[in-house]
């Protein structure tokens, strides 16, 4: 399933890399979220392929209406995670699927096809970069992580969100390395994954953003949690902490203070 995966994933990309250098229409879901029609023809090109080519599961996928799809044996997809940098030309930008059995992270891959960077898991087989072998940082220092985390839509139109995500920067920003901010949550655990940054947290995920990236860290030695700690649960939990492990702990008592 997993080569199968990839190459359809791969002939998606073609539209990606197509519309990244092309004018685009955007229009607005919400304030800040955009969409381009090249989200909507990668999203289409892979539902056509995977319905066809992987009948036991059922399609959850950004662009669509997911609301009588149960999650169970599924494939999350995010067409374009990072769609603002998509439009403005800033390179991290992917496609994301997740593959769930029973609600459990089975296979996962994040393509940039900009970058040309292929990010690969299968659970319990480890998470690869083009086919390399990919292991988390080994810092343990919190002071001495690069911590990359992420800006809500609803940093928008809620205050609340807002002031939260303020509060953080302001916590963790003195005590770390330094924030980086990317804007595509699928890489930034990808990034994690293969040891650039330490950390990474951010708040209102959607479940496509994530559930790709999840596997890619956890199968290349990282921990990915809640803001309390506990299981991070897909459509449920408000925050995701990532991290190489090392950190997680003092990283999650850190976004408590």
């Amino acid at each position: 399933m997993k080569k199968e995966l990839i190459k359809i994933i791969k002939e998606a990309g073609k539209i990606l890399k197509e519309g990244y250098y092309s004018k685009k229409d955007i229009t607005f879901k919400a304030k800040k979220d955009l969409v381009t029609e090249y989200d909507v023809a990668v999203e289409k090109f892979l539902k056509k392929k995977f319905s066809k080519k992987f009948k036991d599961f059922n399609l959850i996928a950004e662009e669509s209406d997911n609301a009588n799809i149960e999650f169970n044996n599924s494939i999350i997809i995010d067409p374009i995670d990072g769609t603002t940098n998509f439009v403005n030309g800033v390179p991290h930008t992917a496609i994301s699927v997740g593959v769930y059995k029973n609600k459990k992270p089975y296979i996962a891959v994040v393509y940039n096809p900009i970058l040309d960077e292929l990010y690969t898991a299968k659970k319990g087989k480890g998470a690869y970069l083009n086919g390399k072998k990919l292991e988390v940082s080994l810092e343990n220092d919190f002071q001495k992580s690069l911590i990359a985390t992420g800006f809500p839509y609803t940093s928008g139109s809620s205050e609340d969100d807002l002031n939260d995500v303020i509060k953080k920067i302001k916590i963790i920003l003195p005590l770390c390395q330094d924030i980086r901010r990317l804007g595509s949550a699928s890489l930034d655990l990808c990034y994690i994954a293969k040891g650039t940054y330490e950390g990474y947290y951010e708040m209102n995920l959607k479940a496509w953003d994530v559930s790709a990236g999840i596997l890619i860290l956890t199968e290349a030695g990282g921990t990915v949690s809640n803001i309390k700690g506990k299981k991070y649960k897909l459509f449920e939990d408000k925050y995701l902490v990532a991290s190489n492990g090392k950190i997680h702990k003092e990283f999650i008592t850190n976004l408590n203070i």
